[in-house]
């Protein structure tokens, strides 16, 4: 019971996370820095920022952190029972910063962090939404034609009284099957999604739906160097702020979704203790680009272990928008091909009979 109680606990925390912006977490973190630097009180910056800050749930944690910072708590530790609010990642390079007397380098870091995972976000977000939308309109277009018009044109070509070409027979006995069978379509869809679910969720479907992920055509590439990225990044920001290796690699693991790579990255966890560097496990994985590897072997033999992550982030970056602006100019034509190939098939299927009669007449 304590077990699923700690699970659920830490899956309302997370999703309350996910409520509160990255930009606006970021915008709080800069202003943190800022006023940081200009050498304010902690407890005076943290109440400062709080009162400028127009969501209630960022801006009670900071005021309940300030309240602890005041009791006499380190700032990371007033932050980390707030974990609703800020991530591991978060607070391991605040007490980074605390301990090396940095704090507000580091919060510049971290803040420079999020702007640019957010900035990704939103790129990847915008480039989807479009394909996304037309596919969904294009459907119910395509619904309510087999369903309300395809039945009244079907009524005035039995009226002709003549043998109907194949096509539009075809047609005919799919808007029959739409209109009276509709209801076992939605529940058939609603069966499928339950069980596209449940198999999901379960270890052997996740797993194998993760690494299909990662397989598909332009989208798994997008993936992978998105992943790519946003690991490189924030190794590279929690190694500069002096985070250990191990710590550095454990947190970023946490911010990938795609389980296969974080198995590789629990992998290479694996081997970094038992003495190997980073490179040589991220190769025996297969599942990196081989630019990482390469750069992260070259940092290791230079010493510049976060500068060359750094610079294998943003090009992975640029891969990133490179991916999406080759994405899409394959997705709106693919997507206008094919609903403009089904509506012509209608189209086609409608008025074949109807010019059989108009020559039979003449």
């Amino acid at each position: 019971m304590q077990e699923l109680s700690s699970k659920s606990r830490r899956a309302s925390f997370r999703w309350q996370r996910r409520r509160i912006p990255l930009l606006e977490l970021a915008a709080a973190t800069r202003q943190l820095a800022t006023l940081l630097s200009a050498g304010l009180p902690l407890d005076e910056v943290l109440s400062s920022v709080a009162e400028q800050i127009d969501r209630p749930a960022l801006s009670s944690a900071l005021n309940r952190a300030r309240e602890e910072v005041v009791q006499g708590l380190s700032l990371h530790q007033a932050l980390e029972a707030q974990e609703q609010i800020f991530s591991p990642l978060y607070i391991n390079m605040v007490k980074v910063g605390e301990s090396s007397g940095t704090l507000d380098q580091v919060l510049t870091q971290l803040a420079d962090l999020q702007e640019n995972q957010a900035r990704t976000r939103s790129r990847i977000r915008a480039a989807l939404t479009y394909p996304v939308l037309m596919g969904l309109v294009g459907s119910a277009v395509l619904l309510l034609l087999f369903v309300f018009v395809v039945p009244q044109i079907t009524q005035m070509l039995d009226n002709l009284g003549m043998e109907l070409p194949l096509m539009t027979r075809l047609l005919i006995g799919t808007g029959n099957f739409l209109s009276s069978s509709w209801w076992w379509l939605l529940l058939l869809a609603i069966l499928a999604a339950v069980t596209l679910r449940r198999y999901a969720r379960s270890e052997k479907g996740s797993l194998a739906l993760h690494r299909r992920a990662l397989q598909l055509p332009l989208i798994g590439r997008l993936n992978l160097f998105t992943a790519t990225a946003r690991l490189s990044r924030t190794m590279a920001t929690l190694l500069q702020s002096g985070v250990p290796l191990l710590t550095a690699l454990d947190i970023s693991r946490g911010l990938i979704s795609n389980k296969i790579l974080r198995q590789a990255l629990t992998d290479t966890a694996v081997s970094i203790r038992e003495g190997e560097g980073l490179a040589a496990p991220l190769q025996r994985s297969g599942v990196f680009p081989r630019l990482l590897v390469q750069m992260t072997a070259a940092g290791e033999k230079s010493g510049q272990l976060e500068n060359m992550l750094l610079r294998a982030a943003q090009s992975y970056e640029q891969q990133v928008e490179l991916s999406i602006a080759a994405l899409l100019p394959l997705l709106e034509p693919l997507m206008i091909l094919v609903m403009g190939s089904v509506v012509g098939v209608v189209v086609m299927a409608i008025l074949l009979p109807i010019f059989q009669a108009s020559q039979g007449m003449g």
